[in-house]
């Protein structure tokens, strides 16, 4: 009977300290290990083969149902959430969370309801902060946080922003986390159920970890998680209810799409500028018409009409540029960085902000 479990989630610049992390692991580890590097959807997945070569352990994709059993890396197959149902594991297309599936904070928040304080969580390098909710969820029910030292991680928004709202035990370098997680699977001794007084937050968390897999939530039940917004979801448009752990603010809609507010920010700057640049095109092409329309009324004897329709070409011509002008410095801005002028120095003159740049998650 599997009584504790290691869990590690890894974006943009995340490949390599995780593989220092697992080659360090000891062959009889007492835990299971699960793992979600953000990864592109369609893409076959070779992360098994990686880690199963430097890591003492195997690495395997799991199937939906899969028996959980210690000493062995379970990885999130592409496009998948990877969640602990009991003592299996389910593998589901559930609602993204900030953007991504699989999402590091649902399989955390899916490890803290089904091993209580018996969890240790790592975040490792990566943008925005998918994990801080997750790693939350984990250290409000007892268990262990810890993060790849940020000056360290290629990108350091990941592990930056679980400094900023959870109380993390352990802040390393790379190079020493996997020492520690098999010190600490030797020494973390099983300790009572969930605790004591937290039985809303147990059941919220029950109830996302449902979300995630797929499984159908009354939408009263989403709605009283939190406070109805005027915001909508970037995914489906649906109304969003505002959530909150401590001092980190999220979202969630009533379909099951989740966002941190970074990432709502980010997603709704993305649909901004798409709107904007579907604009520019729209005058574009209304002002060929015109030009069009100008040189066929010319050609037929219309010269008054013509001269109408190029002065109104000429007005939407200006208008083109003015939006493709908003949306190329729309483009020229991001929620991380934003963000990261904020978190780092909120008194730093706008020049000397140098925030790391975003990876392709």
């Amino acid at each position: 009977m599997v009584s504790q479990c290691i869990v590690i989630g890894a974006s943009a610049g995340g490949l390599e300290p995780l593989k220092e992390v697992v080659s360090q692991l000891p062959a009889n580890l007492h835990a299971p290990v699960f793992v979600v590097v953000h990864t592109r959807p369609y893409a076959p997945s070779l992360l098994p083969e990686i880690l199963s070569h430097v890591s003492p352990l195997p690495a395997v994709h799991p199937r939906d149902g899969t028996k959980i059993e210690p000493a062995v890396i379970y990885i999130a197959p592409p496009d998948h959430h990877l969640l602990i149902d009991d003592g299996d594991l389910a593998v589901k297309r559930g609602p993204k969370e900030n953007g991504f599936r699989p999402s590091i904070d649902a399989l955390f928040r899916s490890a803290a309801y089904a091993f209580g304080p018996n969890v240790i969580g790592v975040v490792l390098s990566g943008s925005l902060n998918d994990g801080t909710s997750g790693l939350w969820s984990i250290k409000r029910l007892g268990g262990i946080a810890m993060i790849q030292e940020p000056s360290q991680a290629k990108f350091e928004s990941m592990p930056r922003s679980v400094l900023e709202y959870v109380d993390v035990d352990y802040r390393l370098d790379s190079s020493e986390i996997g020492v520690l997680l098999g010190r600490l699977a030797r020494e973390r001794s099983k300790r009572a159920g969930k605790n004591d007084g937290m039985d809303d937050d147990i059941k919220q968390m029950a109830q996302e970890v449902q979300i995630a897999a797929g499984i159908d939530v009354p939408q009263e039940k989403i709605f009283e998680m939190g406070e109805l917004t005027p915001f909508t979801c970037p995914e489906c448009q649906g109304v969003l209810t505002k959530i909150v752990e401590g001092k980190l603010t999220r979202f969630r809609c009533h379909t099951g799409h989740a966002y941190t507010e970074d990432a709502l920010l980010e997603e709704a700057m993305r649909t901004a500028g798409e709107l904007l640049w579907r604009a520019t095109r729209g005058f574009q092409e209304i002002e060929m018409l015109l030009e069009h329309m100008a040189r066929h009324s010319r050609e037929v004897g219309y010269p008054v009409s013509a001269e109408k329709f190029l002065k109104k070409a000429r007005e939407l011509e200006q208008q083109a540029r003015n939006f493709q002008a908003a949306a190329v410095n729309h483009e020229s801005l991001s929620s991380e960085k934003l963000g990261e002028q904020t978190r780092s120095n909120p008194q730093a003159p706008e020049e000397e902000i140098k925030p790391n740049p975003i990876g392709n998650d």
